[in-house]
Parts: C-alpha cells; sequence; structure tokens
C-alpha cells in the first residue's frame, strides 16, 4: 500500500480557529471550546475540528477550528463535510427497524433467511444480534487479512467468504463484542429485502426525515464541496490519512456528513419524526443477553449515564477522521464534535468535557462499602474480547481498594464500590460471578463491550 505523507508547516495550522458566528452564541462555552481546540492545535495534534452544540431551540455553539485543507491552507468550513464512521450504525439500525415496520424483515429470523450464502457454521443468529455485536461472528477490522483487502476493489462476497471461515468469538446472545461484521451483514440485507443499493435506501428513505442534504455514502471519487481531507498524527507530524476503500466500511462507517446535518438529525430521530414510537423504542433501549444480563449498548447507538447525564449516543472512527453524535436526554441538548485527524484529539473526551461544563457531572453512583471481603474478589481472570484475548488481574492495594488491571486498558486502577458484587470506575462495571466466596467470572461492561472473563486457576 502506497502512503502519500504530508509533513504541512505546524504555523499554518495555528490560526483561524475562532467559531463561526459567536455573537449568536453562548460566549462562555465558545471560549471553553475554543480553549480546547487551540491547545491541539497549537501542539500540531489536530488539523481541525466543527463543534455543534444545541438545547432546545437555542444554538449554544456553531464553530468551525482549524484546517479542512493543510496543504492549501484552507480553513474549517461552516459546513464542512466528515467521515463520520461508526456514527453510521444508527442510520443502518433505522432502515432496518424501516423495513421491520413494513414487515419486510423479521428481527427474530435466523440471518441465514436473508444471507443463506454467509456461513453461521451451525449457530442461529438472529438479525437483532447483528445490531446489538452480540453475534458472536468475527469483526473484520480485527483480521489480520483486513489490512490487505481495505485497499481492494472486489466483490463484498470476498469478505463474507473471509469472515464465515473464522470462528467465533462466542456463542451468540452471551457477550458483547463490538464488531463491524454485524453492521456489514446488515448493509446486505437491506439490499436484498429492498432492492435498493445501502446508498439509495438512505437517501431515499432515511436522509430526507432529517433534511439531511449534506450526507451521503463516502465516495473515493466523487468531489464533495466543503469536504474536509483525513489527516492522523504521528511523532512526525500530521500526516495524510492512508487510503480507505469506502466499498468496505459500508453500513458499518462509510457515511459522511456535517455538524449541522447530525444535529438535524438527533432532532428529528429524538423527536419523534423518523421512527414510530415503538420502533424507535427498540433503537434505543438495550437488551439483554440470553441469561438476562443487561446491557448498554442498544441497536448501533448507547443508552447510558456519563459525563453530563444520561445520554443516547456513538462515536466513530475511520481513517482520519473520529466523531461523536450525543443526545441529552434531561437536558433535551445535542452536542456533536467531528475531527479530521486520528491523534488524542477525541471528539468523545471533548464532548465529556462539554457535557460537563454545561451541566455538570453526573453522581457517582456509590452505595457504600463492599460487604464482603475483598480478598475473596482477588484472582485473575481471561478472555475474548475485541481482537483479542484480555485478561484481568484484581488485587488490593496497599490502601484496602480493590484494584483491577485490564490488558491493553492500563495499569491497575482502583474500583469502586455499587451493588451486589458489582464496581466501577468511570463509566466502565466490573461484576463478580461467584460460587460461595470464589469468583468464577469477571463481566467487564465499558457500554460498547460487555467481556466475560472466566476465573484462572
Amino acid at each position: 500500500m502506497v502512503r502519500r505523507f504530508c509533513f504541512a508547516c505546524l504555523s499554518l495550522c495555528l490560526v483561524a480557529f475562532a467559531p463561526v458566528d459567536a455573537t449568536a452564541q453562548s460566549p462562555r462555552l465558545a471560549a471553553f471550546v475554543d480553549s480546547i481546540a487551540s491547545e491541539y492545535i497549537e501542539a500540531g495534534t489536530l488539523a481541525g475540528m466543527s463543534v455543534g452544540v444545541v438545547q432546545g431551540s437555542e444554538t449554544l455553539l456553531m464553530g468551525t477550528y482549524g484546517h479542512a485543507d493543510l496543504e492549501w491552507d484552507v480553513p474549517m468550513p461552516r459546513h464542512a463535510i466528515h467521515e463520520i464512521g461508526s456514527v453510521t450504525k444508527q442510520f443502518t439500525s433505522v432502515a432496518v427497524l424501516m423495513l421491520w415496520q413494513q414487515g419486510k424483515i423479521d428481527l427474530d429470523a435466523d440471518m441465514s433467511t436473508y444471507l443463506p450464502e454467509f456461513d453461521t457454521q451451525g449457530r442461529a443468529v438472529t438479525v437483532r444480534r447483528l445490531m446489538d455485536h452480540t453475534s458472536g461472528i468475527k469483526g473484520y477490522t480485527e483480521m489480520g487479512s483486513f489490512g490487505t483487502l481495505a485497499t481492494q476493489d472486489l466483490s463484498r462476497d470476498t469478505l463474507l467468504a473471509l469472515v464465515g471461515a473464522e470462528p467465533f468469538d462466542f456463542e451468540p446472545g452471551t457477550a458483547l463484542i463490538y464488531n463491524n461484521s454485524g453492521f456489514f451483514l446488515l448493509g446486505l440485507i437491506i439490499e436484498k429485502v429492498s432492492g435498493q443499493s445501502y446508498s439509495d435506501y438512505l437517501e431515499q428513505n432515511v436522509f430526507p426525515k432529517a433534511a439531511m442534504d449534506d450526507s451521503s455514502y463516502c465516495s473515493n471519487s466523487v468531489v464533495l464541496k466543503n469536504r474536509a481531507h483525513g489527516y492522523q498524527a504521528s511523532q512526525r507530524g500530521l500526516q495524510r490519512a492512508p487510503y480507505l476503500n469506502h466499498l468496505w466500511p459500508y453500513a458499518a462507517g462509510s457515511l459522511c456528513s456535517t455538524v449541522g446535518d447530525l444535529i438535524a438529525w438527533n432532532r428529528a430521530l429524538h423527536g419523534g419524526e423518523v421512527l414510530p414510537e415503538e420502533a424507535y423504542r427498540l433503537l434505543v433501549t438495550p437488551e439483554p443477553l440470553e441469561d438476562g444480563t443487561t446491557l448498554r449498548y442498544a441497536k448501533g447507538i448507547t443508552q447510558h449515564v456519563g459525563p453530563g447525564g444520561p445520554m443516547i449516543g456513538h462515536g466513530g472512527g475511520i481513517n482520519g477522521f473520529l466523531s461523536e453524535s450525543r443526545y441529552y436526554t434531561e437536558e433535551d441538548a445535542i452536542v456533536v464534535v467531528l475531527v479530521n485527524t486520528t491523534g488524542p484529539a477525541n471528539p468523545a473526551r471533548i464532548a465529556n468535557a462539554i457535557g460537563r461544563h454545561l451541566f455538570g457531572d453526573a453522581a457517582d453512583p456509590v452505595a457504600g462499602s463492599y460487604p464482603g471481603d475483598l480478598a475473596d474478589l482477588v484472582g485473575e481472570f481471561t478472555g475474548p474480547a475485541r481482537g483479542r484475548t484480555m485478561t484481568a488481574r484484581v488485587a488490593v492495594d496497599g490502601e484496602g481498594r480493590l484494584t483491577v488491571a485490564a490488558q491493553a486498558r492500563g495499569g491497575a486502577q482502583p474500583v469502586e464500590f455499587l451493588e451486589g458484587t458489582t464496581f466501577f470506575r468511570g463509566t466502565t462495571r466490573y461484576t463478580f460471578e461467584m460460587e460461595g466466596n470464589a469468583p468464577t467470572r469477571l463481566r467487564l461492561d465499558h457500554v460498547g463491550g460487555h467481556y466475560v472473563l472466566e476465573a484462572r486457576e
């Protein structure tokens, strides 16, 4: 794969990061977001960013920062088009639910009803399980072979064969490991039952619900006015993002949109203008695993309490772009953050900071002290996670606190007691399953994943 690197002079990045139409917005919020954007831009780790914040009918901020194109010194335009990555998934789920409403898709049917060519290896995988990452099917973006496939122009059947030959990560409905394969398959199902391409179906049936005139299926060749170019931060400075053929992100992550369109989408979706109430509740309500364990991931969208309060939303990441789109349910507020750089400027963290700034932090749900002996919970637990086997080591530190060190999630961190045998740190929950005084499993739930780790002898 040939990569074209850009080492743009950073002095070109350090201008034009004040928000547009600042006089019509909240000066305090504008100054707060200015400070966040300028820190990344001045450090040379962010090319540009688009931010929108509305509450009810009031626009609190519509800001653009930095550059859409560093080589040509083009400031980020007001209606900049970004690739939104996995924010795409909620649009795919809405399309599925529209077809469900019409009786064309049965959510509880085995996916083989619609895609008999995909090898489910003798397992029953319902359409519903594809929508919340509980199918157990291997995620294609975590497969070593995808790096080569990502730039090629081949039949999508190629990917079906590759994924179908991989062992399942777990039995359907017993865990949640975030994967893009389920939504790739949902895109094919949409095409099969609608008789339209995925992009045509969205452009004719979904985008018009929110008058999303600047949104489309991303193209590697079509020229789009106001489209931002993607970059990645590296030790050598900002570089152009590597090429990715949009044949492959597909219904899991190939949409392009703007802050304005995503705000309009959130207003319409959560205002009852996109789906009837029953279908909307299916979209945003997490369903349990087969053993009744509750989740916080719904269908291409999450519903949980985070910084700023209860929210429904999703983030995304794709070559050169990161995104976050969320709706604060109690505040009737929408926050959208889009950046055209993969690097430390994380839109979810920026949206968290905005949520805290506006609405404060949700109260920690601390229930008191663990009634049992923390020493009983000490041990090592292992099991499948996204693209790897995860090992979590549980210990009691010198201050008498329970700590968890999860492989690939940093060092040992203290966790606080919630209830029963559940502890938490931030939005991550750790639940121990016990036999007598000994833990047999550790469930690690970080909203976008629910890993079931077995105790090691």
